[in-house]
């Protein structure tokens, strides 16, 4: 083996990246000019890449421009917490054990808003 993924990001850092750059832009932006923002040595393909994947699972949209498209963020910093947490949740296996253990982990106070929140039928 030639050692090459020594130089990896850990799963998500580049799609936390991109997100980011999209967050700090006041227009739509392209794989290239999201590129540019990052300071990273990514090829151009590699940011279309991670672009189409942060569509497909509803984080940024997308719209025409020319040849390629644009992409915006549709999720705030707090809504990408909560799509991580319902992925999180849907691969757990059994909902109910799972749901059990993350509420027997909250501090007091995360429990007693998330009852809140539940008592008011959410946010």
């Amino acid at each position: 083996m030639s050692g090459s993924s020594a130089g990896r990001r850990p799963a998500g850092v580049l799609e936390a990246s991109v997100v980011a750059a999209l967050w700090a832009a006041d227009a739509p932006l392209s794989p290239g000019q999201v590129r540019r923002l990052l300071a990273l040595p990514l090829a151009r393909t590699t940011v279309t890449t991670i672009l189409a994947r942060l569509h497909r699972k509803g984080v940024v949209g997308r719209e025409r421009s020319g040849r390629g498209f644009v992409y915006v963020p549709l999720q705030d910093a707090q809504g990408l917490t909560a799509i991580r947490m319902h992925r999180a949740l849907e691969s757990g296996g059994d909902r109910r054990t799972v749901l059990a253990r993350f509420v027997a982990d909250l501090s007091s106070d995360d429990e007693r808003l998330l009852r809140e929140l539940l008592n008011d039928g959410g946010a």
